[in-house]
């Protein structure tokens, strides 16, 4: 018989475990930069992997000489591309006005007027079309400013953040092996070894997938910023460096990219002819970009979608579809990795499942 004793024990209990899940959540919440800083030295220790454990294995190194030297490695490519790339990308950044909203609208307008122009000649009422479609008010001018003052403030003001990622990345490769052995003494007994096979799996194909994908994004930087020069674009680094950051974003990333990219084109050549300067050479590194795509699309991503982390093209690409349906952007960025991990887990917990067993028969 339920007493009023029983219902209100419920209430209480309810709401305790409300409050604590609440506690939790703002726990995590003031600590997200502390959370920020262990997934960038988890993903750092991912893909310094393959070196460590070639240091380890071939040269014989110990684990704190292994991550040190790995450290240093960073360090380098750190100061290297600061010195080289970042007053580059600035002072680009600055010709194409994209750190000043304003100044950005005032170059899209008037490269919106010579298209105009341009389109009247022709005898087609453009101004009517961009009306009706409203174009001018959908486009944020500040995203683009906010997307590069992001990048550019990560990189002028991560000082603390970044002594702190290489601290925290030190100790995850100097200390793995003991992680793991701490790990097999908190775990459960009976699902122990399924849980460190399952750990030791997702590491490995996890690794494999990072170091592609910062391999597809170098590979389509470069194929971008060759199309740039060609078309002696004054500009070429930064539009080939924002579009080619855009690349992480499965299939919507380089359409966005290549769309940005004739933007930035047209913008950066304001006081040019239109019909024989202006429209030639942004029809000529969209078709480039186009080409570059096609190249990455056939080429880089299924090398890295399918080998890196053995699944079917087709599989990564339902996965990604539903996952952007269902969460965003965000959703299809981790899509392919956290699909992976939990493969890995299904195929070592449930591999007698045939709709599991259908599914990892590629793991």
């Amino acid at each position: 018989m339920i007493t009023s004793k029983i219902i209100s024990n419920g209430i209480l209990r309810a709401l305790a475990t409300i409050l604590i899940v609440g506690a939790i959540l703002f726990f995590l919440y003031e600590i997200q930069t502390v959370i920020v800083y262990l997934c960038i030295s988890l993903l750092l220790c991912l893909i310094a992997n393959p070196l460590v454990q070639f240091l380890k294995t071939r040269l014989k190194f110990g684990n704190g000489l292994a991550a040190t030297t790995t450290l240093i490695v960073f360090i380098l490519m750190l100061v290297g591309f600061i010195f080289l790339f970042v007053p580059l990308i600035i002072s680009q950044a600055n010709n194409l006005s994209l750190l000043d909203t304003h100044s950005l609208q005032l170059q899209f307008m008037e490269a919106e007027r010579n298209v105009e122009a341009y389109f009247n000649v022709q005898h087609l009422d453009f101004n009517k079309v961009l009306k009706d479609s409203k174009i001018t008010s959908i486009i944020d001018f500040s995203y683009f400013t906010v997307f590069l003052n992001s990048i550019l403030g990560f990189l002028a003001n991560m000082g603390m953040g970044l002594v702190s990622v290489f601290f925290i990345t030190f100790f995850f490769i100097k200390d793995q092996d003991s992680f793991k052995l701490s790990a097999r003494k908190i775990l459960p007994d009976n699902n122990e070894d399924k849980i460190i096979n399952s750990i030791t799996k997702i590491n490995h194909f996890l690794t494999r997938y990072f170091i592609g994908l910062l391999l597809q994004l170098t590979v389509v930087f470069i194929l971008y910023l060759i199309v740039l020069v060609i078309f002696g674009n004054k500009n070429a680094f930064v539009i080939a460096f924002l579009c080619a950051i855009l690349n992480i974003i499965p299939y919507i990333g380089p359409i966005i990219g290549t769309v940005l990219a004739g933007i930035l084109t047209m913008i950066s050549m304001i006081g040019s002819d239109f019909q024989t300067e202006i429209l030639p050479r942004t029809i000529y590194v969209i078709i480039g970009f186009l080409v570059v795509q096609a190249i990455d699309n056939n080429i880089s991503q299924p090398i890295i979608s399918s080998k890196s982390v053995n699944s079917h093209p087709l599989e990564i690409f339902l996965i990604t579809l539903i996952s952007g349906i269902t969460f965003g952007i965000v959703g299809m960025i981790i899509a392919i990795p956290v699909f992976t991990m939990l493969k890995v887990i299904l195929k070592e917990f449930f591999p007698e499942n045939k709709i599991v067993s259908v599914l990892t028969e590629r793991i």
